[in-house]
């Protein structure tokens, strides 16, 4: 009597069959041949799009591997990709793809389970993958034109900038005491925290300019090109989780300079002073290395106070600065009546900060 296990292999089978536009039909040697491409270069790219080692003699392939082979390889020979970042692009692209078909995969597989009479019919497979992939490819190719129109319009404005290596705003949001909230909950209510922070967070860096490098779970990595960017998402961000009361408490850190883009991903010491920062901040808070915090220190939007110096790993003796919005403090029209009377009188007024509280003069870009 067949099991439900067996039904299920079955299943896989059909919907394989279908999204890979054919049956398996070569070996990886005859897949070579065909597409007249050398073997060193179809394994090395294989390997690098993330796909399991099979053996000579396997028949796992199809005629839409020898067409996607031959045509990697006639971008390579046209000089379209460099021969020498060819398995990098590779292992990229195998990269954001791969956990892009997890999804979907996942979210055909619900249907269908949900729906069994879907599975017992390889025609109403077919016709339900043959509808739902053409609206899943638009999409795709939709937001792939919109971002490639982003990048393209940003490169054409500044075609003198460096493209891999610029100076930049990187920030890490992360949940605070996410790792205890795990042990309490159940994965429905873990999905949906999850969820609805990652949500708050592409549409805020969205909304102001920046770009999410990628989500580590209850994390964020994002990068901007300008302090006042940078320094929107992280307050409107806090802000909007704080608000959100499913939602544990997040904390940022932020720091400025160049750091090295390399397919889709972000290094260098400026993405690891901004982890550094993140670690030192406090639920709620946000903190940002000095030159951010020059760089802000004359917008009137916003306060900084510097900290404490503190040693993480990696950096001795950190000073950074808290980041926050101004607000209107008691007693500030008075100050201010004050301050026109001083310099009508011809006189100054001085005013002694100490560690924790505004920036004073002796910090970089500081404006009386």
């Amino acid at each position: 009597m067949p099991t439900e296990r067996d039904d299920n292999g079955e299943l896989q089978q059909r919907l394989e069959k279908v999204l890979l536009g054919g049956r398996r039909r070569y070996t990886r040697l005859q897949v070579v041949e065909k597409a007249g491409v050398p073997e060193d270069r179809a394994r090395r790219l294989w390997r690098a799009l993330g796909f399991a080692t099979v053996e000579d003699d396997e028949v796992v392939f199809t005629d839409a591997d020898v067409e996607a082979m031959r045509t990697a390889d006639n971008l390579i020979r046209a000089g379209l990709v460099d021969a020498r970042v060819e398995t990098a692009v590779t292992r990229a692209l195998g990269q954001h793809l791969s956990r892009l078909a997890e999804w979907q995969v996942h979210m055909l597989w619900e249907l269908i389970t949900a729906n069994p009479d879907l599975g017992r019919n390889e025609r109403q497979i077919a016709r339900l993958v043959d509808r739902l992939l053409p609206e899943l490819e638009r999409v795709q190719n939709y937001v792939w034109r919109r971002h490639l129109a982003a990048y393209a319009g940003r490169a054409l404005a500044s075609p003198e900038e460096d493209l891999e290596a610029r100076s930049q705003v990187v920030g890490f949001v992360d949940m605070v005491g996410f790792t205890r909230l795990t042990r309490r909950i159940d994965e429905a209510e873990l999905d949906g925290i999850l969820d609805a922070f990652e949500t708050i967070a592409s549409e805020v860096i969205a909304e102001h300019h920046g770009r999410i490098v990628k989500m580590i779970g209850d994390e964020v990595l994002f990068v901007a090109d300008t302090a006042v960017d940078a320094a929107e998402i992280a307050l409107t961000l806090n802000e909007r989780v704080e608000a959100d009361t499913t939602l544990p408490s997040v904390r940022a850190g932020l720091a400025a300079g160049r750091i090295l883009s390399r397919f889709g991903d972000v290094y260098g010491s400026v993405v690891n002073l901004a982890a550094r920062l993140t670690s030192v901040a406090k639920p709620g808070t946000i903190v940002v290395d000095r030159e951010l915090a020059a760089n802000l220190s004359g917008v009137p939007a916003y306060e900084l106070r510097s900290r404490r110096a503190v040693s993480v790993r990696g950096y001795s003796r950190l000073k950074p600065c808290s980041l926050r919005r101004a607000r209107e403090r008691p007693g500030t029209r008075f100050e201010s009546s004050q301050q026109l009377a001083a310099e009508m009188l011809g006189l100054r007024q001085a005013r002694a900060e100490g560690p924790d509280n505004e920036v004073g003069p002796d910090f970089p870009g500081y404006r009386p």
